[in-house]
């Protein structure tokens, strides 16, 4: 009969068997309740902070439109504030033959375009209206009386690869800097996502308009909130942590270092 040969485990391996004590289990349950109560908590906090972003938002864009003239002119930049800001403005489409399509644009899973028309105003400026989307690369006529537009102010979008305006009329980005030399009028800087028009002139699918922006100081205290859990949190774990180095550590200490626990009587 053969002598079973024990192989003794590395040190290393000794050494984390600390870890797995009582008292260390008890430690690590107790660490992983703090980090979960922690970081839920942060999470709370957070969505309470989102939540009261998009009420805010919602309140921005259900609020009563206000005349365009009296928030923005035409040689002015449009601010943070203004996006999204539900405005209504009287004035007259320019001839149809002047009508911007805008490609690249989806609905439903349909490619389209976006019909971009410039509106005239009694001040002599003009701002650009996206008035809907349409399938066809053919824009709608406009109406040949005077109009009045509720929509959402937009800023202009950035660069595009093609943005100069050839017979067909079809651009892939509405960028104002652009077409200000290519259309026979004073431009507004921001554009104008048109939501409601009194009389109605065509049946164009409405594009969506941005929702408004809202400082991120809106909800500012339950973000605060989220930010102190989750350093908490952290907290937890580089105490967690730290123990178990510290546990670790007196294992490996030789026995002439270890701390007593009986002190010595010397006369």
């Amino acid at each position: 009969m053969q002598n079973a040969i024990v192989t003794e485990a590395p040190p290393e391996t000794r050494d984390l068997r600390v870890l797995v004590k009582p008292h260390m289990l008890a430690l690590h349950l107790l660490a992983l309740v703090a980090i979960a109560v922690c970081v839920t908590g942060g999470v709370w906090q957070f969505d309470a902070y989102q939540a009261e972003q998009n009420v805010q938002r919602e309140a921005l864009a259900s609020a009563e439109p206000v005349a365009l003239t009296s928030v923005l002119g035409p040689d002015e930049g449009i601010t943070n504030e203004l996006v999204g800001a539900p405005v209504t403005v009287e004035g007259q489409y320019a001839p149809a033959a002047q009508q911007i399509l805008v490609d690249g644009r989806s609905h439903d899973g349909r490619d389209g375009y976006w019909v971009v028309s410039p509106l005239l105003l009694e001040t002599g400026s003009a701002i650009l209206v996206v008035r809907g989307w349409t399938p066809d690369p053919t824009a709608p006529p406009v109406p040949s009386a005077p109009v009045t537009v509720t929509g959402s102010l937009e800023p202009s979008e950035g660069p595009g690869a093609d943005t100069e305006l050839g017979p067909d009329r079809i651009v892939d980005t509405v960028r104002t800097p652009a077409l200000v030399g290519q259309l026979p009028y004073d431009l507004y800087s921001a554009v104008l996502i048109r939501t409601a028009e009194d009389p109605p002139s065509d049946r164009l699918v409405p594009v969506d308009p941005t929702p408004p922006e809202v400082p991120w100081t809106d909800g500012l205290r339950n973000l605060a909130y989220a930010l102190q859990w989750w350093v908490f949190a952290a907290f937890a774990v580089f105490m967690w942590w730290r123990i178990c180095v510290d546990q670790i550590g007196r294992r490996r200490r030789p026995p002439a270092e270890q701390p007593s626990d009986t002190g010595s009587l010397t006369r």
